[in-house]
């Protein structure tokens, strides 16, 4: 605790505002439990850059963290590329005080000699990560905290390539960073070289976005989409991208289209979770719509609803729509011919569905860590190699390499593409699923997410998945566990004939079952949020799409039994 309030003490020196100064010393006096909260560590990069809870402290996003930052990003920038007129392009989202905070992110860029592109409003992050390239920026900065709770926000850095900063970079910058003292930031803005942008940006965006999304699908005046932007970004993208693909009959749901960093209509503004989405599902089923879109809150992920064999609305999870979409883009690459140099990619906790439908296609199959940087990063080291498409479980997916992020805004396109063209041609979107399962296998996934806040919970989290790594699970529903594969060791284990592999990945806290059935179970902490996260995939043969019903029972009691086994229910 000493060293806690050395550190804290450490913010009451004239360098700091008064009222930073004032509420520092009202936690020294009053609140040692949260003076130790905001003080006991920096914040850290994770798997979507910095994201914490806004408020005075080292272990807070605020003013001074970001600027420290920005500053440590600023001297690798100019020992990176000397004699050259750096810029860098800034984004923000509808969260509290994400304009101020990019404003002071710019401020603290221009100060040190840096140009620098500020958008002039909001804007969705893969509208930043198209802006670095297309301004030919050396790096970018989206201030958002995605779809955590309104008390968050975040800082995600990206760099000359469009694609978030990985090994090396990110180490580097670190380094830079941790290097600094606070009192090193200069904020002596420059605003000679803060230049405002937007309508210019956004027309080459939308133009990309239809270029990459528009299939030219059948169908289209005779098909009904809900979206809703969940107060978020998006609202600034997705209409008008729909409407240059000539979709008319867009019903926008209006109480959640005023950008606001409250989410007053919602418990989270994720769209992994179904009450998010749940007002537009209502007013899907009211009006008679087809599809539902719900984006988060820079518009990276996607939550889609569709009708179901019963013809009710139902939400598709995010490895059931990257499958669709990822299948859609191989046929059309099919139809134009394969080169024999494409790929599609998923992430080691996505669906294996994925691999199988590569290996259908005769298609390259890369597979990387959880965050979708990893992704963006493949396309970066092989230049040789086409990347057609892929995503990520967690309701991610990029279409094309013209962003180089998750992308909701040209994904929301091609989802509305699939389901146009498969009602034009009598069928649906959920219909088409379940012909991929009679295609490739029928895999089901559940994912289990425990939230441990604070230093306590931080502890928990490491707790629990060393037991799940000491105390390893032997079956799995029935199943002899066959592989036990270790990211921490980089090492993959057949515990039956005793072979091992080293797993080409960089090293992170993951570890993962897999049973001789092909049931898979993974444990992993979250980057960006409190959480441990587990992921269970079953499989099973779907001889024809009439047994549907009856084998997605019978995976759902699997899943069931697993989550027993596993004390996870």
């Amino acid at each position: 605790m000493d060293t806690i309030l050395k550190t804290a003490k450490s913010w009451l020196t004239d360098f700091f505002d008064t009222d930073v100064k004032s509420e520092v010393q009202k936690l020294i006096d009053t609140d040692p439990e949260e003076l130790q909260d905001r003080f006991y560590k920096d914040m850290e990069f994770g798997t979507g850059g910095m994201r914490g809870m806004m408020g005075v402290g080292t272990n807070r996003i605020n003013k001074y963290t970001l600027g420290k930052s920005t500053q440590g990003l600023s001297n690798y920038l100019k020992k990176t590329y000397q004699n050259e007129e750096i810029k860098v392009v800034i984004a923000y989202d509808c969260r509290h005080n994400s304009d101020t905070l990019a404003r002071t992110v710019a401020e603290v860029f221009s100060a040190n000699g840096i140009k620098v592109f500020l958008f002039s409003e909001l804007r969705t992050t893969p509208e930043l990560s198209f802006a670095v390239r297309h301004l030919k920026c050396h790096a970018g900065i989206v201030l958002t905290a995605s779809h955590n709770p309104p008390e968050y926000n975040g800082y995600k850095v990206y760099w000359t390539d469009g694609g978030q900063i990985v090994p090396p970079q990110d180490g580097e910058i670190i380094a830079e960073i941790n290097s600094l003292s606070f009192e090193d930031i200069n904020f002596a803005a420059d605003e000679s070289l803060i230049e405002l942008v937007d309508k210019e940006v956004d027309e080459a965006f939308f133009t990309e976005s239809v270029k990459n999304g528009n299939f030219n699908a059948d169908g289209k005046d005779d098909f009904k989409i809900v979206f809703t932007s969940l107060h978020g970004t998006s609202i600034t993208a997705i209409p008008e991208v729909l409407k240059r693909a000539g979709y008319k009959n867009v019903t926008v749901i209006e109480e959640q289209a005023q950008p606001d960093g409250a989410f007053p209509t919602v418990k989270s503004p994720n769209p992994e979770e179904p009450e998010a989405l749940s007002m537009a599902v209502a007013k899907a089923e009211e009006i008679g719509a087809d599809m539902v879109v719900g984006t988060d809150p820079d518009s990276d992920r996607l939550g889609i609803a569709v009708r179901n064999l019963d013809g009710k609305i139902e939400i598709v999870n995010g490895n059931q729509a990257m499958i669709l979409m990822t299948k859609f883009l191989l046929e059309k690459q099919k139809d134009k011919g394969f080169q024999g140099n494409e790929f599609i990619a998923t992430t080691i906790v996505s669906t294996p569905m994925m691999e199988a439908m590569a290996k259908a296609y005769g298609v390259e199959f890369k597979t990387a860590l959880t965050g979708f940087k990893w992704i963006g990063k493949m396309i970066k080291d092989f230049p040789q190699s086409k990347f057609v498409g892929g995503g990520e479980e967690s309701f991610g997916y990029m279409v094309g390499d013209f962003v180089r992020d998750k992308d909701a805004v040209t994904s929301t396109l091609l989802a509305c593409e699939i389901a146009a063209q498969a009602k034009a041609n009598g069928s649906s979107f959920y219909k088409d699923l379940i012909q991929c399962y009679v295609d490739y296998g029928f895999y089901k996934e559940h994912l289990v997410s425990l939230t441990k806040k604070g230093i306590s919970g931080a502890e928990e989290i490491k707790q629990m998945l060393k037991d799940f790594k000491d105390n390893p699970v032997e079956s799995v529903a029935g199943s002899k566990v066959k592989w036990i594969e270790d990211y921490n060791t980089s090492t993959a284990k057949n515990v039956i004939t005793g072979e091992e592999k080293h797993i080409d990945l960089p090293k992170a806290n993951v570890l993962i079952y897999e049973t001789e059935d092909g049931t898979r179970v993974a444990a992993r902490p979250s980057g960006t949020e409190p959480k441990v996260k587990f992921y269970i995939s079953t499989n099973a043969k779907l001889e024809k799409a009439e047994d549907f019903h009856k084998v997605n029972a019978e995976l759902k009691v699997k899943i069931d039994r697993i989550l027993s086994e596993l004390k996870l229910g």
